[in-house]
């Protein structure tokens, strides 16, 4: 049921339209699809710049990677999970996957193609979060991309990281993000803005605010307002559902019978998703809010409700009270089938 070689032809020239910073190609493997170089070439000739996030098999060769190069590929993204072969293969699960990682890396700064390294925290490497830090720091890639867990698919509940420990992530990263020669982006994870925030406000008051670390060229230019599920990012599945993002599994319709751009613009789910206002709990009265807006998919998650608070958020709103009744946790999670 997967898109077709034509379909996903059309959905680039969709892309090209609206003239998106990035179209990322994920999966599953998509370096499965037997016509994966013949999509990038039609983008890249479309002036879309594609990303590609292969799985870390034996598909992955020094030949795959300088093809993609040649198709017209702009940045390769590779996960890494832990500072070991032992952690990433065991949060991976697939033994050999960290060495292929380390490769991937080589072979595409030999073919000249910019590398991201994405990372997702989680109860499983949260202690080899320093030397994960290191390892990155010593590579040559353009982009961290850091990814906080969101219990849906293989995602479980105990894995999920305390709000205090997404704070200490964030100091890290933002300690990181003053000296390193790439960029730092997180995913799902949108109260890194507000910590951002605090910190150069709390850098002026005390009269020590640096100027911005210079950006590298190939990074790829940051919204004026922070991203969110829906809100300058959208997911398409493999069989054409459009989704506020990967990991929160409602769907605002499919690209077979609804233009991407109306899908994007017009939908109910989408529209509600951009509206601060219908924002509760503390979100609701954050005045974060609109740069912020905590994760949808994560509320979504553990509550059923996308627009409950985030939480894994320890910042508690100028005058908010906490409601006597904590917040109910769904019986069940949710998966997203294809994400």
């Amino acid at each position: 049921m997967e898109l077709s070689t034509e379909e996903g032809k059309q959905l680039i020239g969709q892309i090209a339209t609206l003239r998106v910073p990035v179209f990322v190609l994920t999966g599953g493997d998509p370096i499965k699809r037997p016509d994966l170089f013949e999509l990038i070439d039609y983008a890249r000739q479309a002036g879309v710049r594609v990303s590609l996030t292969p799985s870390a098999t034996p598909l992955l060769t020094r030949e795959i990677v300088f093809r993609l190069k040649d198709a017209g590929l702009a940045r390769l993204a590779v996960s890494m999970d832990g500072a070991s072969a032992e952690t990433h293969d065991g949060f991976r699960g697939m033994s050999g996957s960290f060495a292929r990682t380390l490769d991937a890396i080589r072979w595409a700064n030999e073919a000249g193609l910019p590398v991201q390294i994405n990372t997702t925290f989680s109860r499983r490497n949260i202690g080899e979060i320093d030397d994960i830090v290191a390892l990155v720091a010593r590579l040559k890639i353009t982009l961290w991309s850091v990814f906080f867990l969101v219990p849906t698919g293989r995602g479980k509940l105990n894995d999920l990281l305390n709000a205090d420990e997404f704070e200490e992530i964030f100091a890290k990263l933002h300690g990181l993000s003053r000296t390193a020669p790439f960029d730092i982006k997180t995913t799902e994870a949108q109260h890194y803005r507000r910590f951002l925030l605090q910190q150069r406000a709390a850098a002026r008051r005390a009269g020590s605010l640096d100027s911005t670390h210079e950006r590298v060229a190939d990074s790829i230019g940051r919204a004026p307002r922070g991203l969110n599920d829906g809100k300058g990012f959208v997911f398409i599945s493999h069989t054409g559902e459009v989704f506020p993002s990967g990991f929160l599994p409602v769907s605002a319709g499919n690209i077979r019978h609804q233009a991407l751009a109306t899908i994007y613009r017009e939908s109910p789910l989408f529209l509600a998703l951009r509206d601060a206002d219908r924002l509760e709990g503390k979100c609701g009265a954050c005045e974060f809010k609109q740069i912020c807006g905590g994760s949808r998919a994560r509320a979504y998650a553990l509550t059923g409700n996308a627009f409950a608070q985030e939480p894994c958020c320890s910042y508690v709103p100028r005058g908010y009270v906490e409601p006597a009744q904590a917040m109910k946790r769904a019986p069940s999670l949710h998966v997203l089938q294809g994400a």
